[in-house]
């Protein structure tokens, strides 16, 4: 699951914004009563819609990728709509700080639509990667800007509970999804799923931008004219989605010449991310730092495995596309459960606990993945170790969201979110390539050429490589959650202080 977001232009920002969360008489009740219901249900379809084009799209992708004579190069149809959602979440960031959510937004979903429709229509791979890259540029629009709807217009009790509404929001499309793409995939083609998929942009625009327009749009700071965007976050943000581009084709290409972009795009990338990132992240200094590490680790780990499960599935064990997906739905259920766990109140004494136990299982589920490599080990037990490892993700990533958003000021909401994001968008870029790196090497490249279990046999130890270093980076992961509490536990120093990263 992807985690795995889109804006748009209003007439001028004359509308006056919501106090911060911190109103002396904030309305009663929960996200659906009658002060947040559109606002709502508004933004929970925009992530619908967003959940139902990930699940929708993994499907799909070994058919059209195989068609498209590019096995070869599946790990760049993932990596391309992480890498240039980076430089998007930094320009999200800004734009939502400084004008309000509420055009990033509509652009974003702009972008993403395109994005699918180019896809849809490729005639070769690298044309599909472009679509895929352009529907990144619109998710990064959209879930930095999204981030920032939720820290404005809600207060922070009520924020667990639309954490835990987005995850929600993910279990139809979980389900129905796989079934969906992989039958449309089996009787039309797979270029139906990507064309198909625009038309759902029509309700969330319906529905979301009117309520964001009343309840969040316009700069924080209504005192005068908006800040100007910060060139220097720009260039860096330039700069990251550049350098992973390269790093990702470095790991691809598999040839020495290929050192010399590897070695431009690690340049780029090295000053990129300890500019764009809060001081001391890659050190796991303790509170937002450390925050925003763990949601790299967690999503980076658990999407980069998910990523190559349908593959390994339909060139390993023969299914079809559908039956391949489909053993992923119950994913969609168990993190929506994680997720409604964290959200409830009694248990926010325990969240640091909790996210390690979150990424505990994250990581049981990555390293049990590569079982049903072994013929007489039944596909259904990947699909309850993959639920197993989604109800971890749910308690972790719905946790990294909140405890985000309370340690943000409101005038920081948008970087910080951004911060996030990039640490997210930036981790399955880098653990894709090198998962696609290692996969490549050990002949990876040669699986898929049909369904037939005996193109693919002779390769099993190309999806090993992919799956168990996954599960130690998963593993890091719980050491991390343990350092998210700004103030050490009583009797213990901190080791790495005030360290940069």
């Amino acid at each position: 699951m992807s985690a795995l977001e889109p804006r748009v232009p209003s007439g001028p920002d004359t509308t006056v914004p919501v106090q911060p969360p911190q109103s002396p008489q904030p309305p009663p009740g929960g996200i659906l009563e009658p002060a947040y219901r559109a606002l709502s249900i508004g933004i929970i379809s925009v992530i619908f819609l967003i959940a139902f084009e990930a699940t929708a799209v993994g499907t799909a992708m070994p058919v059209a990728a195989r068609e498209l004579d590019g096995i070869a190069l599946y790990a760049f149809a993932f990596s391309a709509y992480f890498t240039t959602s980076l430089f998007a979440m930094v320009l999200s960031g800004q734009w939502s700080d400084r004008q309000g959510p509420l055009r990033p937004l509509t652009v974003g979903i702009a972008a993403f639509a395109a994005g699918l429709v180019c896809s849809g229509t490729a005639g070769a791979m690298w044309l599909f990667v472009l679509g895929r890259a352009v529907q990144g540029f619109g998710g990064g629009l959209v879930i930095v800007a999204l981030y920032v709807v939720v820290s404005r217009a809600y207060e922070e009790r009520l924020r667990p509970a639309i954490m835990a509404a987005f995850a929600a929001s993910w279990v139809v499309p979980s389900i129905v999804g796989p079934l969906a793409a992989g039958t449309v995939t089996e009787h039309l083609g797979w270029r139906w799923v990507f064309l198909g998929i625009p038309a759902l942009v029509v309700v969330p625009l319906a529905i979301a931008l009117p309520a964001i327009r009343r309840t969040a749009s316009g700069p924080v700071d209504t005192g005068g004219a908006p800040a100007a965007f910060d060139g220097r976050r720009i260039r860096l943000a330039l700069g990251i989605s550049a350098g992973a581009g390269l790093l990702q084709y470095a790991a691809q290409d598999l040839r020495w010449l290929s050192l010399l972009p590897g070695v431009v795009g690690a340049a780029l990338l090295v000053p990129a991310v300890l500019g764009l990132l809060p001081r001391g992240t890659y050190l796991a200094r303790r509170g937002l730092p450390s925050v925003v590490l763990l949601r790299g680790v967690a999503a980076g780990s658990f999407i980069a495995a998910e990523s190559f499960v349908p593959l390994m599935l339909v060139t390993q064990r023969g299914l079809s596309p559908t039956l391949a997906g489909f053993s992923l739905a119950l994913g969609g259920v168990t993190w929506a459960a994680g997720s409604w766990v964290q959200s409830k109140g009694r248990t926010a004494p325990y969240r640091e606990r909790l996210m390690v136990l979150g990424m505990v299982l994250v990581a049981f589920a990555i390293a049990a993945a590569p079982a049903v490599l072994v013929e007489s080990v039944p596909v259904w037990t990947l699909a309850l170790a993959w639920g197993v490892g989604c109800l971890g993700m749910g308690l972790v990533i719905g946790s990294t969201s909140v405890l985000l958003l309370k340690l943000s000021p409101p005038q920081e909401a948008g970087s910080n979110s951004a911060a996030l994001q990039i640490s997210d968008a930036l981790a399955n870029v880098v653990l894709l390539a090198a998962g696609g790196a290692a996969f490549a090497a050990l002949g990876g490249g040669a699986v898929g050429a049909g369904h037939a279990v005996a193109e693919g046999a002779s390769h099993p130890a190309a999806f090993v490589v992919v799956f168990l270093p996954m599960a130690a980076v998963a593993l890091v992961g719980a050491w991390v959650a343990t350092r998210l509490d700004p103030v050490p536990p009583a009797g213990k120093t901190e080791a790495v202080g005030g360290a940069a990263a």
